[in-house]
């Protein structure tokens, strides 16, 4: 079985497990989609930019830079409950997951990812690594994924020896 394959599988096996959370009842639903066009007030960038201030204008003549355009917790949170209201749950709950992840640094992401490739990590690193989520950022949902994950890896004996 290739790796990309494994991959795939336990991560429906995880999803399907996720899959019981509950989200908080919408408050936007897909009338209000799209966002900018709608409630261009609540789209914010992390750098606290409104959306009408994220010009190309501003792009070319160095006002702007690629800070300004990061994305928040808040507008994903908006992008789930429409999605929710649709009937994407799942893809709700990628997104809101996604906003917990936004204070990790993308390098540390980056090193997250490679460990959680099948035997490159041990589950004790696993672990360690889904507390952090969980302790440093705030990242519950992503912990418990990482978690989960390290304990499917074992069951699997896809550990790092």
């Amino acid at each position: 079985m290739n790796q990309e394959l494994l991959i795939r599988q336990i991560m429906q096996e995880v999803l399907k497990n996720m899959q019981g959370a509950q989200a908080a009842p919408a408050t936007v639903t897909a009338a209000d989609y799209p966002l900018g066009e709608t409630m261009p007030e609540k789209i914010k960038s992390a750098s606290g930019k409104a959306l009408d201030e994220l010009t190309l204008e501003g792009v070319i003549n160095g006002t702007l830079t690629a800070a300004d355009f990061r994305i928040t917790k808040e507008t994903l949170e908006l992008q789930a409950q429409v999605a929710d209201s649709v009937g994407r749950k799942t893809f709700g709950m990628n997104l809101r997951r996604a906003g917990e992840l936004i204070p990790v640094p993308d390098a540390r992401l980056l090193e997250i990812y490679n460990a959680l490739r099948p035997y490159k990590s041990t589950k004790a690193e696993l672990y360690a690594i889904a507390d952090e989520l969980i302790n440093v950022y705030g990242a519950t949902v992503s912990g418990n994924f990482v978690k989960e994950a390290a304990d499917v890896y074992e069951k699997r004996n896809r550990l790092k020896k």
